[in-house]
């Protein structure tokens, strides 16, 4: 079984936050793998409208791909750690949202769950949500960005994912992780990430 919390410490002495229980983080991760993997374009998935395409360029002015992720947002940071800014492009016409999903595929965590976001959205800013969009909980139960914590020399990929879904998930605020994957997988047209590292 996948251990959710495998990579997680408190780096540079940095209180974190609670952690959903391990045996309700297990779940999570096991069903999170699933939906991401399915959203990843992996054999039988069924895209919403159309054939799935990679085209979605991911950016972003604090980001670079392939490289470290800054500790500014992870726990290594000081203060509060907050979301990275994201740009995109080249998504297709007529869309009906964007979400965004930020996740550690290798230990099959999910740290960011935007959803609902106004097709007319090409960025969201540091720390920011843009409205009428909603977050979703993540692996740890949170509804907000829980930044990464890796452990020294135990390297990992952090992926900023844009999807273009066909139309608003409409669920709530705070959805549960597995209900928005599966609607996201459900519903994507097109994609693009951006994959940073952690060592």
């Amino acid at each position: 079984m996948i251990s959710a919390a495998r990579h997680r410490s408190p780096g540079h002495g940095r209180a974190v936050r609670s952690r959903a229980p391990g045996r309700r983080r297990a779940a999570l991760a096991a069903g999170a793998a699933a939906a991401l993997a399915a959203a990843g374009g992996c054999t039988g998935f069924t895209p919403g409208n159309g054939e799935l395409t990679d085209d979605i360029n991911v950016s972003s002015t604090l980001l670079m791909e392939g490289s470290m992720l800054p500790d500014a947002f992870t726990c290594r940071g000081e203060g509060e750690a907050g979301s990275p800014p994201l740009q995109w492009s080249g998504q297709p016409e007529d869309i009906g949202s964007f979400a965004i999903v930020a996740d550690d595929p290798g230990a099959a965590e999910v740290f960011w769950v935007l959803f609902d976001l106004d097709p007319a959205t090409v960025e969201i800013r540091q720390d920011g949500v843009p409205q009428p969009a909603h977050t979703g909980e993540n692996s740890f139960g949170e509804t907000d960005y829980t930044p990464p914590c890796p452990e020294e020399d135990d390297p990992h990929e952090y992926r900023f994912t844009v999807y273009a879904l066909d139309r608003k998930l409409e669920l709530p605020q705070g959805a549960p992780l597995t209900d928005t994957l599966e609607q996201i997988s459900a519903h994507t047209v097109a994609r693009g990430s951006l994959v940073t590292a952690a060592e």
